[in-house]
């Protein structure tokens, strides 16, 4: 989150982990900041090589921070990747079933 954001949101608390699309079997750079309220950390399920910085791999990896101005960029920029949401439903999913019995 850029400083200007955090700076007019009162009581900031900065994410509880940051993931990469990579740990989960997608070829991407895309950091995301998740706040773990009851929630144990996502670990990697899938984690690819990145490619080395200046190739062609590198830089379609970087496709979103490389998206041009226009008025898709928001879009572009917010996409959730299925590898992320996968592992987001089988570890959290299992852990809210294990807490709602365990109560």
């Amino acid at each position: 989150m850029h400083k200007h954001a955090k700076q007019r949101i009162k009581n900031f608390q900065p994410a509880a982990q940051h993931v990469q699309p990579w740990w989960f079997g997608e070829p991407a750079f895309k950091a995301t900041g998740l706040y773990l309220r009851g929630l144990p950390k996502l670990t990697p399920t899938n984690k690819l090589t990145p490619p080395e910085k200046g190739t062609d791999s590198h830089k379609h990896w970087s496709a979103i921070h490389r998206a041009p101005p226009g008025k898709q960029r928001w879009q572009i920029r917010s996409k959730t990747f299925p590898g992320i949401a996968r592992a987001m439903a089988e570890q959290w999913g299992d852990y809210a079933t294990a807490q709602s019995l365990s109560a």
